[in-house]
């Protein structure tokens, strides 16, 4: 997994960015919250950016970007819990982290997601596989996204 990071030993703030972005979403935020005494994280979420892409859908699973997430905390933070930022599809990533594993999450903001309770009869890949048969060009035209280049 590709993560954008800055040292330091204050609190750790988790930056998780939307559809269709990686970390550099979160370019402006990072100086200005480590000029505040936070430490910050911003992964490139599963299949974005530089981090791994898996083949299969079923590895996209809500499930598996949160373990993402889940071992990515263990190593850098073991035992601590953080800050979690999500925007768009890292809010919904957001949401699910603090309901798999709340004792991660010490507090958390999410921007332009409400809390979408889970459907225990509906598949979220359906309402994706729907949303794009019917030409949404925000899901059909997007490539993979490519951050700039490592500096």
């Amino acid at each position: 997994m590709h993560v954008a990071e800055t040292a330091g030993q204050g609190p750790i703030i988790l930056l998780l960015h939307g559809f269709p972005e990686c970390w550099y979403s979160w370019r402006h935020q990072i100086p200005a919250l480590s000029q505040l005494g936070y430490r910050c994280l911003a992964p490139d979420l599963r299949g974005f950016g530089d981090t791994e892409a898996p083949e299969g859908f079923e590895k996209y699973a809500v499930f598996h970007v949160v373990g993402d997430l889940v071992a990515l905390l263990d190593a850098v933070a073991p035992g601590q819990s953080v800050f979690v930022v999500g925007h768009d599809w890292g809010a919904f990533v957001a949401w699910n982290l603090s309901l798999f594993r709340p004792d991660k999450v010490r507090a958390m903001v999410n921007l332009s997601v409400p809390f979408l309770p889970r459907n225990p009869v509906g598949k979220p890949a359906d309402v994706i596989k729907f949303t794009a048969s019917e030409g949404s060009s925000s899901l059909t035209a997007c490539p993979r996204p490519r951050c700039p280049p490592r500096q």
